[in-house]
């Protein structure tokens, strides 16, 4: 990791670090996450761990139905989500309204099947905690528009695929859990583009994205830094930008 570290302070200099996750039975290696006494996002919940903490989520630390089941601990939201997801449910809730119809939440719901977690317990480490037994699903990049350029960009760098980057419907955990879980089990996996959930965006500064990269496409993306973009002089005009901040 001390590689990547070194790059990423050249070519992304003061940026944000990304954390990365993992699925696991052990329980010695990063604290357990509290157990919320009422609802709370996943996303918010990952604030300790962008600022340098490890933390290990059970399955009752992951308050939120949604949170549970993007993340392999449920099997069902737990509420008529095709309802809360579009029009509401009477009496209880007005609505995300993010869908015009329960129909066709219903419709992309099918696309987004549920899965058992691999693991007792979701881990989620700054990637310079990362040891060489740990075996990270992605890498997550909470980013900045200029750091998202250069991620998006390099992900894809040896990629011949228009879309090496996607960016599903999904929850703000679904982005950075669901989808690229499913997509490191692929031969060809995809980085994610998140935090498009409006629902969870109070969770992040307004200017940032997320940008989940698969594990082994990370690899891959650290091999390249050096004959890539990040080594032009366009680059280094962004790089300063990003520099102040």
């Amino acid at each position: 990791m001390q590689t990547f570290i070194d790059k990423w302070n050249q070519y992304f200099p003061g940026a944000e670090k990304p954390i990365v996750f993992y699925y696991t039975d052990d329980e010695n290696d990063s604290e357990p996450a509290p157990v919320p006494e009422r609802w709370r996002c996943l996303v918010c919940s990952l604030g300790p761990v962008r600022k340098g903490k490890a933390l290990r989520f059970s399955a009752r630390a992951i308050s939120c139905d949604g949170g549970k089941r993007y993340a392999g601990y449920a099997q069902d939201f737990g509420i008529d989500i095709e309802r809360f997801m579009s029009s509401g449910i009477p009496g209880e809730s007005e609505g995300e309204r993010f869908k015009k119809t329960p129909e066709i939440v219903a419709r992309i719901m099918q696309q987004i099947p549920p899965f058992a977690a691999p693991g007792k317990y979701l881990v989620f480490k700054p990637i310079d905690s990362v040891t060489e037994g740990d075996k990270p699903v992605a890498a997550l990049f909470f980013a900045t528009p200029d750091v998202l350029s250069g991620i998006y960009t390099l992900a894809s760098f040896d990629d011949d695929r228009c879309d090496a980057v996607i960016a599903p419907f999904s929850a703000g955990c679904g982005a950075l859990v669901h989808f690229p879980y499913h997509e490191s089990l692929k031969d060809r996996p995809r980085a994610v583009l998140g935090m498009l959930d409006a629902s969870a965006r109070t969770c992040v500064p307004a200017d940032r994205m997320t940008i989940a990269v698969p594990w082994s496409m990370f690899l891959a993306m650290v091999e390249n830094i050096d004959e890539s973009f990040l080594i032009t002089d366009e680059w280094s005009k962004i790089a300063k930008r990003i520099a102040k901040g």
